[in-house]
């Protein structure tokens, strides 16, 4: 009997033991999991930024020069991405909210120059470890026209954005907070940097349109952004610390071609290169009015996306667009199909994105369906 005591008084021991081992091996690997946070937050810092399909959807994004550039008096646009909800408990969210407008100058019928003015919001969350990236920025732009009947502009722009950080360091524990029993409920004495800082950050670009005819317009322009190198690291430089932010400049270009009076094809390509990685995003959207007077309207679109990283390409992504048009209000429903490492984790391991634009007072009366 007390031979069976003895030997269940090991195996509880031995139970115990192991349980101790076991979480502590656990909270060596919370630890190990903040470093990896911190260190994807460099690597966000260096390589990734605000990231939209339906780019064209959300222009005070891609080029500031694209403020006011469009047929009417003010622009209204929503955004939202949702990225990863299949492989993850909390997924990636970005939302961009944008309100721009255009003041033509003077009363003449001809080089009928416009200034734009805009203000632009977006915000970027990392879920799970509550990492949060916030703008708000401004927006102005100069419209040229190059021709006595405007068919032509030259356009160029600067933004100025105030950025903000935050990360909840809440959301984690560290080994000197296990109590030696069941939890981690000791303060701990880690020394961690300040969890929210902001700074500013500066984009500028051109932009050339022209209409040659009815229904036809082409265009191209380019943007850098951060050109004024931001510090993004949550450590200042009094610690050594320094993460500035590569440069991203885009060069983006498209065109509107009638394939008849009720198909209009709308070709678009942005490239992107930022550091050491590069992305593509080329495809085509077809629009096909439902009606005599063009008001109402359905689009169709299919994208591809090659990237570079490492120095080596791949494809990461096939997207697949529809769109409803209703006079001037423009709404546009996309879903990546990833083709990276993290696809294997889950079925739907894509991206959703949903935008909402919205042309106010469009003034060219011989284009019945406004120009987005």
């Amino acid at each position: 009997m007390n031979k069976n005591l003895k030997n269940n008084a090991k195996l509880c021991g031995l139970v115990l033991f192991l349980w101790y081992k076991f979480l502590i091996l656990v909270k060596i690997m919370k630890n190990f999991l903040f470093v990896i946070v911190f260190t994807c937050i460099s690597i966000v810092v260096y390589g990734q930024d605000k990231h939209f399909t339906q780019f064209y959807a959300s222009p005070l994004t891609v080029n500031p020069a694209l403020t006011g550039a469009f047929d009417g008096k003010y622009r209204v646009g929503i955004i939202y991405r949702d990225q990863w909800r299949g492989a993850l408990d909390n997924p990636f969210i970005t939302f961009a909210g944008s309100l721009d407008m255009r003041f033509n100058i003077g009363k003449r019928r001809t080089f009928r120059d416009a200034v734009g003015g805009g203000i632009l919001f977006f915000t970027d969350r990392v879920g799970g470890f509550d990492f949060n990236t916030n703008q708000m920025a401004i927006a102005g732009s100069y419209h040229k026209a190059l021709d006595r009947s405007s068919t032509q502009y030259l356009s160029a722009g600067i933004k100025f954005g105030l950025t903000q950080r935050n990360v909840n360091y809440e959301l984690f524990t560290f080994q000197d907070q296990f109590n030696g029993i069941d939890g981690y409920t000791n303060p701990t004495e880690e020394e961690l940097p300040q969890n929210n800082f902001s700074y500013a950050d500066l984009a500028a670009g051109i932009y050339y349109t022209i209409t040659p005819k009815r229904f036809t317009s082409f265009y191209i322009g380019a943007a850098v952004h951060h050109f004024n190198f931001p510090n993004a690291s949550f450590y200042n430089e009094n610690d050594g610390t320094i993460h500035k932010i590569h440069i991203k400049a885009n060069t983006h270009l498209g065109a509107r071609l009638p394939i008849n009076e009720d198909i209009q094809l709308f070709p678009r390509i942005m490239f992107t290169i930022q550091g050491p990685h590069m992305e593509l995003d080329a495809g085509t959207n077809l629009r096909f009015a439902l009606n005599d007077h063009g008001g109402l309207a359905l689009h169709f679109g299919t994208w591809l996306r090659p990237v570079r990283t490492n120095d080596s390409m791949n494809l990461d992504a096939i997207i697949v667009l529809a769109g409803l048009e209703i006079e001037n209000v423009l709404f546009g429903l996309s879903y990546d199909t990833n083709l990276n490492s993290i696809a294997k984790y889950s079925t739907f391991h894509g991206a959703l994105e949903f935008s909402v634009m919205y042309l106010g007072e469009y003034e060219n009366e011989t284009i019945l369906c406004p120009t987005f």
